[in-house]
């Protein structure tokens, strides 16, 4: 038995210039992410199946007898690409709605990066960060033609709290973010999320902004300033400044795509800030799952009164990437 654990997490700055078309096209010659994994997990257990089919637990159930007839997507896809085609049970559990794809906090990366990690394990192999992430993306954007970028399979895989370039050429650096314990604890301790209710399918968002990045290329360059604008302000300990690039941000966000926000996020915004909160985002595509305030902790009470009806998710930063945290590997 295998039992792999991978973080969900939480971009701050540069979403959207991880796309293929943006960073082999940007006038920097790179995009780039901020962001940090979160202390919420994506749980994938494997073990050999005694009757040798194919058992699959997860918001559904299916009990097949070759690959080729899974019909979850991305763990169909991870099977086929570790060359196990039978005689294996996969559980899946994890710490948001496991029908939760359209949070925003990358739990299907989670979930392509987990389960890679553990089948790998079953097979008494061992992949590196940098391949896991790799094998993920050819999972969810060759595989399976999902318009999305290559970020949040970094940043499950890698953990930690990194700066991520996505060079022209396709390679990706790295950077973990350098600067004093007690800066980063003031950030984190700054930070509120909150889940608006409301899922959605991300995939027509992200649909919309991929046909019209070639028009928003200037947009997406403000973005990569920010991230090193936010990377400064960050080593030099001034946090407070965060609260104005969240909200730079998120207006920029909000003209890539009509299904970005929406009168109930608009008002959740709205109403965060005249309780002060400096500013803030909805994680991922948009349309709904979690939003990040920026609130300094004498205004939070205040924001959590005027935000009453929407449940607060307490959160911390996740230094370790996916990892196998049980292993029973019998013959």
């Amino acid at each position: 038995m295998i039992v792999s654990k991978t973080p969900l997490r939480c971009s701050f700055f540069g979403g959207g210039t991880d796309f293929k078309d943006y960073y082999e096209n940007s006038r920097f010659g790179y995009g780039s992410v901020l962001s940090t994994a979160l202390d919420m997990y994506v749980y994938i257990t494997v073990n050999r199946n005694f009757n040798e089919k194919i058992r699959l637990c997860y918001y559904g159930n299916e009990l097949c007898d070759h690959v080729n007839e899974v019909k979850h997507n991305i763990i169909r896809e991870a099977l086929k690409l570790t060359k196990i085609e039978t005689g294996i049970e996969i559980f899946y559990s994890a710490d948001i709605p496991l029908s939760g794809a359209g949070l925003g906090l990358a739990s299907s990366s989670a979930l392509a990066v987990g389960v890679l990690n553990a089948l790998y394990a079953f097979k008494k192999q061992h992949i590196c960060a940098d391949e896991l992430a790799k094998q993920a993306c050819v999972i969810e954007i060759e595989k399976l033609g999902q318009q999305i970028g290559v970020q949040d399979q970094y940043a499950v895989s890698f953990g930690g709290f990194n700066r991520y370039i996505f060079n022209s050429d396709g390679n990706v650096t790295v950077l973990p973010v350098l600067c004093d314990k007690s800066i980063i604890l003031a950030l984190q301790d700054n930070l509120m999320l909150f889940f608006t209710g409301a899922a959605r399918d991300s995939r027509n968002i992200l649909s919309e902004q991929t046909k019209t990045i070639c028009e928003k290329m200037s947009m997406l360059d403000n973005l990569v300033e920010t991230v090193d604008a936010a990377y400064s302000d960050l080593a030099a300990g001034n946090i407070d400044n965060w609260g104005s690039h969240f909200d730079k941000t998120w207006q920029i966000k909000k003209k890539f795509s009509a299904g970005v926000s929406n009168p109930m996020i608009d008002d959740m915004y709205e109403r965060a800030k005249k309780s002060g909160a400096l500013g803030g985002k909805i994680l991922g595509a948009g349309g709904g799952g979690f939003m990040l305030l920026y609130v300094p902790k004498e205004k939070q009470q205040t924001v959590k009164e005027s935000l009453h009806e929407y449940r607060q998710v307490k959160f911390g930063f996740e230094p370790q990437g996916s990892n196998i945290v049980f292993i029973d590997n019998k013959e």
